[in-house]
C-alpha cells in the first residue's frame, strides 16, 4: 500500500498466495488418500479403498478452513497503515 496498492490488491495478494499452498496440498493429498486407502483395502475386511463423498466432503472442509484462516491476515495486512509499516521495517 505504501507504493500505490490498494486494499482490495492486498486482500487478493495475502489469499493468493494462500490458496496456492492449498492447492499444493491438496494435489498431493488426494492421490496420497486414495493411494493409502486402498492400501488399508488391501490389509482390512470389509473396508472400501476410497469414498467419493467423503473425499469431496473434507477437500471443502479444508477450503473453508483454509479461506477462514488466510481473510483474518489478510483484512489486517489491508487495514495496516502503510507508514507505520514502514517505520517498523
Amino acid at each position: 500500500m505504501a507504493v500505490g496498492a490498494d486494499r482490495g490488491a492486498v486482500v487478493a495478494m495475502v489469499l493468493r498466495e494462500a490458496f496456492w499452498q492449498v492447492g499444493i496440498g491438496l494435489g498431493i493429498g488426494i492421490p496420497a488418500a486414495i493411494g493409502a486407502g486402498y492400501l488399508m483395502a488391501s490389509q482390512l475386511f470389509g473396508v472400501a479403498p476410497w469414498n467419493p463423498l467423503l473425499l469431496a466432503g473434507a477437500t471443502v472442509l479444508l477450503g473453508s478452513a483454509a479461506l477462514v484462516a488466510a481473510v483474518i491476515p489478510a483484512r489486517k495486512a489491508a487495514s495496516t497503515d502503510p507508514m507505520q509499516a514502514l517505520r517498523g521495517e
